[in-house]
């Protein structure tokens, strides 16, 4: 079900999935652009009530992906959706060649939706980069996997402790410490963060854990400290 997390933005979340044996939410964002179209960021599984609820926002002519972990539904919309354009993360379109991408994303957005979201890519990992963006309209920083934040009630026993020595537990969150140790130059993330901050973002929306309303450029600064 998809519901409004900020002016012309909503969100929905999806089935939690298994990561490595850690539960994993799924959340996607759904934005609704200047020209009345949509635009999905991370899709999950796509049901007819989804589909749906997407559809009444506008036409759905454009689907982004975070970063390459993050592609296991882009068929399903593409297909119901087969005039939208997908764009493809670093490293995603190498992986996927079954998908067929309308362009990858850098740090400029897109002229289609330059208006009413921004972008940047955070590099340097030898792993995985990510795109971050920024919808104009809610002052809301989106970002998928570079940001956890759990609770932890739902973990017990060594997972959970895992996880809370991994940083990913609590009102700061982190970004997993395998992944950090893959940035083996910290100058092109940092410079990423200098953008997402300068953005200076009201609201947080994340694919893993709590969201925020409010205060989201401390809260990105702290979980971002170690670049």
């Amino acid at each position: 079900m998809l519901m409004p997390f900020g002016p012309s933005l909503h969100v929905a979340d999806g089935p939690t999935v298994s990561f490595f044996g850690f539960p994993y939410p799924t959340r996607m964002a759904v934005a609704r652009l200047s020209d009345g179209s949509a635009w999905v960021w991370s899709p999950i599984a796509l049901t007819q009530e989804l589909a749906d609820e997407v559809q009444a926002i506008g036409p759905v002519r454009h689907i982004v992906s975070p970063n390459k972990l993050h592609h296991l539904f882009l068929q399903q919309w593409a297909d119901h959706w087969p005039d939208a354009r997908l764009y493809a993360p670093p490293g995603l379109a190498r992986k996927k060649t079954a998908l067929h991408f309308w362009a990858d994303l850098g740090d400029q957005p897109d002229p289609s939706w330059a208006a009413d979201v921004d972008q940047v890519v955070f590099r340097g990992s030898f792993a995985m980069e990510e795109v971050a963006f920024f919808h104009r309209a809610s002052r809301t920083a989106i970002i998928g996997d570079l940001i956890q934040r759990f609770s932890g009630e739902d973990l017990s026993g060594w997972k959970r402790l895992v996880m809370r020595l991994g940083g990913l537990v609590g009102e700061r969150g982190g970004t997993p410490g395998d992944w950090r140790a893959s940035f083996l130059r910290h100058a092109p993330a940092r410079a990423a963060l200098r953008t997402v901050l300068e953005w200076n973002p009201e609201r947080l929306l994340i694919a893993h854990g709590s969201c925020v309303q409010t205060g989201a450029a401390g809260i990105i600064a702290a979980a971002l400290s170690w670049i």
